[in-house]
């Protein structure tokens, strides 16, 4: 497989060949994302292709390091973009499912006063973070940034869906606390 740095010198050569190796590098785990959020592997396939097209246009100048993390990134937004846009349907994904859960810990933020209030929220979760087991990190970060079920998540750390459940509980509970602790909520 080809390494991250000379996917990007293709997408600088402008060859067209950049695209299918970041496919056959990332593709499955950019749709796996975006189908756990938009719960439809037709929106799922275009999300990704859009992702495609954006990193095109992005590289050059850009040079993302890392280039997984920059493609995942414009994955969840456009797949974020569309799920809204559905969302008045009814509830119907994994994500929806995983915003309910977790809204309840964060602020109403329908109005948002100023981007530093955003990226101060944004920072005291990140330490929230840090104070969790790296497992626990693994859990919550699996469910709430990469919008994967319980099944998915007990699979892939070892543990049963109500251990994972369980446990995405009490992690909101401290995260709920630690945010009123620091006059958040």
């Amino acid at each position: 497989m080809i390494d991250d740095e000379k996917i990007i010198e293709l997408f600088f050569e402008r060859s067209e060949q950049g695209i299918r190796e970041l496919d056959v590098k990332y593709g499955k785990i950019c749709r796996n994302l975006s189908y756990n959020i938009l719960n439809s592997r037709h929106d799922a396939e275009e999300c990704v292709n859009d992702a495609y097209f954006g990193v095109w246009n992005a590289i050059p100048p850009a040079r993302p390091n890392p280039l997984l993390s920059y493609l995942v990134k414009i994955v969840r937004n456009i797949s974020l973009k569309i799920y809204w846009k559905k969302k008045a349907a009814k509830r119907s994904s994994c994500y929806t499912i995983a915003l309910e859960e977790i809204e309840a810990c964060i602020a109403d933020r329908k109005t948002v006063e100023e981007e530093m209030e955003v990226r101060e929220l944004a920072r005291i979760i990140e330490e929230f973070l840090d104070t969790l087991t790296a497992e626990n990190r693994v859990i919550f970060i699996r469910r709430y940034w990469f919008a994967e079920s319980y099944k998915d998540i007990a699979e892939f750390v070892g543990l049963t869906e109500k251990n994972i459940s369980v446990r995405l509980t009490r992690i909101r509970e401290k995260m709920k606390q630690y945010l009123i602790e620091r006059e958040v909520l």
